[in-house]
């Protein structure tokens, strides 16, 4: 046991339950149990129940010969994996990942001497070094592969390998570990995951009010954008003018994957709140003549183990065909999507522009003026900070006037917050970034747009449409994604001249 080993597992067993390790059959297979006993004697029973089932469960790499013959383990063996993993606790979990990604991943002296081969062989006629080169990418197989492979294959065993992955993610964002070896774990398993979740193996579902209970339920469960209140405010969701739709995969049934929903209006809604707050519509025979547009206000992911695996993008483009088929003459499509992070990178702004002295860039002289009149505060760093605090807590939307005086400044703020405003490059706000890469147009900013107070703390109730131009998405999306370029009408683009003439951050 290494001295990182033993210290991870004295740190998981004085951090949880005082358990023992105790082997018991059921139903045919060996499965582990822990119980209350002496903390020394559970750090053994632990990590050696951890290295008896890794010893049982990974197998060896098969030789290159044998690597399309190689014998399938018995089934009990991934169950066995399944079984012991889910029954440790947060840090033990943790524990037994780094010891599976550290001691049965890559064989690093075989695939070095693969390479120093390869090298050797430059010289040799192409057969020779095409079939090294083979040896040498098949020796780059983490011995792991296998097993995580075997175990998609039982029943409930891609939903177990989604769940660990997201737990992978919990414990690199949280920096709780940062290993290469579990980085390399977590990078095999996203591209395993993203073949077993190809676009050609997804089944696109309507969700109507006749749709399972169950479904209903993670519906409503899973929403991330505008939490359902009640069976009404979903029944809305699901009923005339409305179209639900999900991503749902063999091997997880009765699981939706990606959530998309859809409202239908005769023009591009500027507003949340005629579209999940009103139930006018609940009861109505929809009228194919006020359907002009699909407004797309809501997509939820709702496995984190399948972050990075491309669903959203394909999921709106397979709506787009479904509605084109209902309504023939449907020629508009837009999304009506919130702001994160607007209020937080505001926040920032404004904390910078006093730490340096600089207040007056921020808001024209006249805005500033009605700041400090509203709020009596003095001019320069007294008004900055008052105008922090109105922000900070929501109290600006209770002022009539103090809305009217900043809606052009937190407008243009906004506007470059969501076009100027970059990592790497690309939009810095993810549902930016998002639309973007997909070839949307960054199209209309829209006010008091959300008015709940989420929709105020997130991004002072301002929403965004960014619509989608069926004849140039490709277009779009490859300005985007190669130069970089955001393509944005004339109203976005004048509020960033606006901005640049005003501010300067």
């Amino acid at each position: 046991m290494t001295p990182f080993h033993l210290c991870t597992a004295a740190r998981s067993s004085l951090k949880s339950y005082r358990h023992r390790a105790v082997l018991k059959t059921v139903q045919g297979l060996r499965v582990w149990e822990f119980r209350n006993v002496c903390p020394c004697t559970s750090i053994i029973a632990v990590h050696n129940s951890m290295e008896e089932i890794l010893r049982k469960t990974v197998a060896p790499l098969p030789s290159y010969e044998m690597r399309d013959k190689p014998p399938p383990p018995p089934e009990s063996n991934s169950l066995e994996f399944m079984h012991f993993y889910k029954s440790l606790e947060k840090e033990q979990k943790l524990d037994f990942l780094e010891k599976l990604s550290h001691d049965f991943g890559v064989d690093h002296r075989w695939a070095s001497d693969l390479a120093a081969k390869l090298l050797d062989t430059q010289g040799r006629d192409v057969a020779t070094i095409l079939q090294v080169e083979d040896r040498l990418r098949y020796s780059l197989t983490p011995r792991y592969r296998q097993l995580l492979t075997h175990i998609s294959k039982v029943q409930g065993g891609v939903k177990f390998l989604v769940d660990l992955r997201a737990d992978l993610i919990e414990f690199a964002s949280s920096k709780i570990s940062d290993s290469p070896h579990m980085r390399d774990l977590n990078s095999t398993l996203k591209s395993l995951l993203s073949e077993w979740f190809s676009v050609g193996l997804l089944r696109l579902e309507r969700i109507t009010w006749q749709s399972p209970c169950e479904i209903l339920q993670k519906i409503s469960q899973y929403e991330a954008v505008h939490p359902v209140r009640n069976w009404t405010d979903i029944k809305c969701r699901v009923g005339p003018y409305r179209r639900c739709y999900a991503f749902t995969h063999a091997s997880m049934p009765g699981e939706p994957l990606v959530v998309l929903h859809v409202a239908l209006t005769e023009d591009i809604a500027n507003n949340i709140q005629g579209i999940v707050r009103e139930f006018s519509t609940l009861d109505a025979d929809e009228d194919v003549n006020k359907i002009n547009a699909a407004i797309f206000y809501s997509i939820s992911s709702t496995q984190a183990g399948l972050q990075g695996v491309e669903l959203g993008n394909y999921l709106i483009k397979r709506v787009v065909r479904e509605l084109q088929s209902e309504f023939p003459h449907m020629a508009q499509f837009s999304s009506l999507s919130p702001i994160p992070g607007f209020s937080l990178w505001l926040q920032g702004a404004l904390g910078q522009h006093k730490k340096e002295g600089r207040t007056i860039e921020l808001l024209s002289e006249q805005e500033w003026r009605e700041v400090e009149d509203v709020t009596g505060a003095a001019p320069g760093a007294p008004a900055l900070e008052a105008l922090r605090r109105l922000i900070s807590t929501s109290e600006w939307i209770r002022s009539d006037r103090l809305v009217r005086t900043l809606e052009p400044a937190l407008m243009r703020l906004c506007t470059w917050y969501l076009y100027g405003e970059k990592r790497r490059g690309y939009a810095l706000n993810p549902v930016a970034n998002f639309h973007l890469q997909n070839g949307a147009t960054m199209w209309r900013l829209n006010w008091q747009a959300d008015t709940s107070p989420r929709g105020i703390a997130n991004s002072c109730g301002i929403m965004v449409n960014y619509r989608y131009f069926l004849q140039e998405t490709s277009t779009n999306s490859a300005a985007y994604l190669q130069n970089k370029v955001i393509k944005a009408s004339e109203q976005v683009l004048g509020l960033v001249s606006q901005f640049q003439k005003n501010s300067k951050l």
